[in-house]
């Protein structure tokens, strides 16, 4: 615990640590489940005010009751439990994405990939994606370029998912949603 002494400690003297000081003890290999210190917690009052109101949009895992059960059913059970907030939960993911398009021709490819992912009740993880672009720009995390099938899907490239801009390349949104 040498390190200790560098982080920072409230009046009483208690070790706090924020995410970035939890994050390198734990990549050092300690167990920090066994250490005496506090958390810092930097709460929005607003969020909290609105997850004390509804606590529904608390972040939970539901694990099986029932040893019984098989890992396809429990894994069905979890695909119905995304955990973002409400305002992303009750977007309108066909909205949002139609509204980015700016000529007839993006308007009719997002339109026909929007009807694939309908059919495979794949709304919930676009919405999900929405989120996550959200958040990892707003916390200025790099991510990739794109690979794999995925960069065919231009409602993805429009999220900004990928950057591969799948109209200009010809990409068939049929090689990603088989």
């Amino acid at each position: 615990m040498e390190n200790f002494r560098e982080m920072k400690s409230n009046q009483y003297g208690e070790i706090v640590l924020d995410e970035t000081d939890l994050c390198d003890l734990i990549m050092q290999g300690r167990d920090v489940t066994q250490m005496k210190c506090l958390i810092d917690a930097m709460v929005d009052i607003e969020s909290a005010i609105d997850l004390i109101e509804d606590p529904g949009q608390l972040m939970t895992w539901t694990f099986p009751d029932n040893s019984d059960i098989s890992i396809p059913d429990w894994d069905r059970i979890q695909q119905r439990n995304w955990h973002m907030p409400a305002e992303y939960k009750q977007l309108d993911i066909a909205e949002h994405v139609v509204a980015m398009c700016d000529t007839e021709e993006k308007l009719q490819r997002v339109g026909h990939e929007l009807l694939l992912y309908q059919e495979r009740g794949l709304f919930d993880l676009l919405r999900y994606l929405k989120y996550l672009v959200d958040v990892m720009r707003d916390n200025h995390v790099i991510w990739g370029v794109g690979r794999g099938s995925s960069v065919a899907s231009y409602v993805l490239y429009l999220l900004g998912v990928h950057r591969i801009d799948s109209m200009y390349y010809d990409l068939d949104a049929g090689e990603f949603l088989r």
